[in-house]
């Protein structure tokens, strides 16, 4: 039963979400800080924890009779875990995430009630929308990214703009992964490789400006290299099980990701530390369903 309720939440993932608020203490230039209490950095990465397995937890809970059908060994179909056992859990780790982000000031604990708030619509109505749907699962990580910055609450209006790339980023996945069980197209395939490309572009472009390029690239490149050899597969031959690959890497990946982001706005040695989340990622990944 709990190793039940523990595939509910996906744990290849939430460590990707860990990943997204360390960038954004980064972006937010918490790490250059002299003495930078630690407390708010633990605070922030509970609260994530809490607000995405909230989430993928009330994934499963709306998708309950499609999963039936679809993917019938998922714990609530297959009868492991009750509907009402999972929405308990999801509850719980969303006022986890709220609860642990107040803590850490007013401007986080907003932050966590619009990704609560974004991640229920999309679970319940924006996965079903082909435009907004992608667009409501980026704003998650998009806001992800952002509570992370909240941890100096004055440098989140100055950055809210770069939420905009992981949406882009994101969306892009959340795309591709409408074929994960019947299959795709080749098209939109092609188009979620566009957003990639505009998405490292972007990313080396403000490593750039703050004279970090150098820092950042090593990230960037690896990051490039896990995502679009799956996504040319999937292109070539858009089945089922090649676009679940696809969507796989692009997820996992995001840990790369957020390793640039650090490298543009702090050090290569705390970069280099959250890329080290990748290979748990991956483990668990062996373990756990990513999506």
């Amino acid at each position: 039963m709990l190793l039940a309720l523990l595939r509910l939440t996906r744990p290849a993932n939430l460590v990707t979400a860990i990943a997204d608020v360390l960038a954004g203490m980064a972006i937010a230039g918490y790490f250059v800080l002299f003495k930078a209490p630690p407390a708010p950095v633990g605070w922030l990465c509970l609260a994530t924890v809490g607000l995405y397995g909230g989430g993928v937890v009330f994934n499963d809970v709306f998708d309950a009779e499609l999963d039936a059908i679809e993917r019938p060994e998922r714990p609530i179909p297959s009868g492991i875990v009750s509907r009402q056992a999972a929405a308990t859990l999801g509850t719980v780790l969303f006022a986890i995430g709220i609860a642990a982000s107040f803590a850490v000031n007013v401007t986080a604990g907003a932050l966590a009630v619009a990704i609560t708030v974004a991640s229920l619509v999309y679970d319940r109505f924006g996965k079903h929308h082909a435009f907004f749907g992608p667009i409501n699962m980026g704003l998650c990580r998009g806001l992800n990214l952002l509570l992370g910055v909240s941890i100096l609450p004055d440098q989140v209006l100055p950055w809210a703009w770069v939420g905009l790339i992981p949406i882009a980023y994101i969306g892009a996945i959340t795309m591709i992964s409408r074929g994960e069980v019947h299959g795709g197209k080749a098209g939109t395939m092609r188009l979620a490789g566009l957003l990639y490309a505009i998405v490292i572009a972007c990313i080396a472009a403000i490593a750039q400006r703050r004279q970090q390029l150098g820092t950042a690239l090593p990230f960037l490149f690896i990051f490039g290299y896990y995502i679009f050899p799956p996504l040319w597969r999937a292109t070539r031959e858009p089945i089922g099980r090649n676009i679940g690959l696809a969507v796989k890497a692009g997820v996992i990946s995001l840990i790369a990701m957020n390793a640039a982001w650090v490298a543009a706005f702090a050090s290569f040695p705390l970069a280099f530390l959250v890329f080290c989340l990748l290979p748990l990622s991956r483990l668990l990944a062996k373990l756990f369903a990513v999506t």
